[in-house]
């Protein structure tokens, strides 16, 4: 039986783990999203109570017990590892660092490209009282915010970041209690379906690749990156036939890396090739992707469909 989550993996779908054990009175200590011991521990009791074998880690077996509900997707796990990556939850909002003027959500949407904007004032279409209840008085600067130009936009994501990066408060507070909205979650979701996973599918397919690692590692660059350059998949093409996966892999994650911009190079290097390989080093942390629920030696089936529609 494959794992599919185990100690190092961190996220959503850990802390809906953490969820589950604690509501069925097997304690992981703090729900925190981060499968440590204490969280391992108290698989190893629910595996106990269920006759199953106490690995600690969560199989398919122990996950239907346990979460009743379908194993996670490929897709779901392929979000959960990228939002690591990009060390970003739901609720997260932070100020004007990096030219992005305002980044909040599960996978860092921005106020400069429109994302922020799209799920704001669609969750304020169909569901006012959500924003209003996470926002307050400020509701209606929120609004117009996300309608005005770039230059009313800059000047106000100026004037709220503190110490170079933080969004200052009260925002940092409403965008959490915002993020944590289950209706806001799903129009999140919503969006990364259709702005990355879709076209990290149609990435993938048109590489050939079939396997877990394949699509995460697609999805990966459309979050990071933006999708593969046309030249770079143009000086690609005719170097993939003949590779196995694993090998296709790893040569893209290096073409990746040397079409990004030189300040950060390595950082894509590094990222890319602990998808492409199954693990390595990101952001100074150790990455084993079968704890996470990715393998080389396992298919996706988002990828065993016909080619994905264009979104």
């Amino acid at each position: 039986m494959r794992t599919l989550f185990a100690m190092g993996a961190h996220g959503d779908l850990v802390r809906e783990i953490q969820q589950n054990l604690t509501q069925r009175g097997f304690s992981p200590g703090k729900v925190d999203g981060d499968y440590g011991r204490a969280t391992s521990g108290a698989v190893r009791q629910f595996q106990a109570a269920n006759a199953q074998s106490q690995t600690g880690s969560i199989d398919e077996d122990t996950w239907t017990p346990l979460m009743n509900r379908p194993v996670p997707s490929v897709s779901e796990r392929s979000l959960q590892l990228t939002s690591a990556f990009e060390a970003h939850g739901f609720g997260l909002a932070v100020g004007n660092f990096d030219g992005a003027l305002l980044t909040w959500g599960i996978i860092g949407f921005t106020l400069i490209s429109g994302g922020i904007q799209e799920i704001v004032l669609n969750v304020n279409r169909q569901f006012p009282a959500v924003v209003r209840q996470a926002f307050g008085d400020s509701t209606d600067e929120l609004l117009q915010l996300m309608q005005s130009d770039r230059s009313v936009q800059t000047a106000w994501a100026n004037a709220h970041t503190v110490n170079g990066r933080a969004l200052a408060e009260p925002w940092k507070s409403m965008f959490a209690a915002f993020g944590a909205a289950p209706e806001v979650q799903a129009e999140q979701l919503k969006r990364v379906q259709s702005v990355y996973m879709l076209p990290a599918i149609r990435t993938a397919q048109r590489l050939g690749f079939t396997s877990e690692l394949g699509l995460a590692l697609c999805f990966d660059v459309h979050v990071q990156n933006g999708g593969i350059k046309s030249a770079t998949m143009a000086e690609l093409a005719p170097k993939l036939p003949g590779l196995s996966e694993a090998e296709a892999r790893v040569l893209v994650a290096n073409a990746v890396a040397d079409s990004a911009r030189p300040q950060y190079r390595e950082d894509v290097r590094s990222r890319k090739l602990a998808v492409a390989t199954g693990s390595g080093k990101v952001h100074g942390r150790e990455y084993d992707l079968v704890n996470w629920g990715l393998d080389g030696a396992f298919p996706a089936s988002e990828l065993a469909t016909q080619p994905a529609p264009q979104a």
